[in-house]
């Protein structure tokens, strides 16, 4: 599968918002204006090489199946499409929802879960409303992601047991030590932190 850039993906984006097809207009009223008209040409000429859109005969862009088969063929599996979006950029769940044309709510259950597999990791944002969740993509969902392309399975990698017999160990960890006399409260308190932390980070 053909790698996308975020302006690869901004224009097929605007070309599946219009039925398949743009013109200059509609970019001229998109946020890809301010990408200046050399780089936009360069980018309509890059997708076209690739096959993911074609030039009409009155100067317009249609997306090709193959452009639409990246991130909008409703056979692909959503968590996979997810991956496909993380592998290009970080993004927050609703931009996610907002390009894959899917429920915020279905998005935030997938991704949850590929957190879980260790496929993804969140990435808090601090910006001027306070601290946004950013989703990365890590090595294992790109290793997924090939293998997904030459079609070595159709499921998500299953989490492994090994992570899943840690769990019970950290909270009989936790629940003993917080029983601890010995132990002041804030020497606790830290060691109950850093255990936690290690917990949120196997995702189980």
């Amino acid at each position: 599968m053909t790698k996308l850039t975020m302006v690869d993906l901004k224009i097929l984006f605007l070309g599946i918002n219009k039925d398949g097809s743009f013109d200059e207009n509609d970019i001229e009223k998109s946020d890809l204006k301010k990408l200046g008209v050399g780089r936009i040409l360069d980018q309509l000429a890059s997708l076209k090489e690739r096959g993911l859109i074609e030039m009409n005969s009155n100067g317009s862009f249609s997306i090709t199946n193959s452009g639409k088969n990246i991130l909008w063929d409703d056979q692909i599996p959503l968590w996979l499409k997810i991956l496909r979006i993380l592998e290009i950029k970080s993004q927050n769940t609703a931009t996610i929802a907002s390009f894959l044309l899917a429920s915020l709510d279905k998005v935030n259950e997938e991704i949850e879960d590929l957190r879980k597999r260790h496929l993804v990791l969140m990435s808090p944002l601090r910006n001027e409303t306070g601290l946004e969740k950013f989703y990365e993509i890590l090595p294992e969902g790109i290793e997924t992601i090939e293998k997904s392309q030459k079609g070595e399975f159709k499921d998500k990698p299953q989490i492994k047991n090994s992570q899943v017999e840690i769990l019970p160990i950290l909270d009989e960890t936790i629940k003993q030590i917080q029983e601890m006399q010995e132990i002041s409260s804030d020497k606790k308190q830290n060691i109950v932190s850093n255990l936690l932390k290690i917990k949120e980070k196997l995702e189980i």
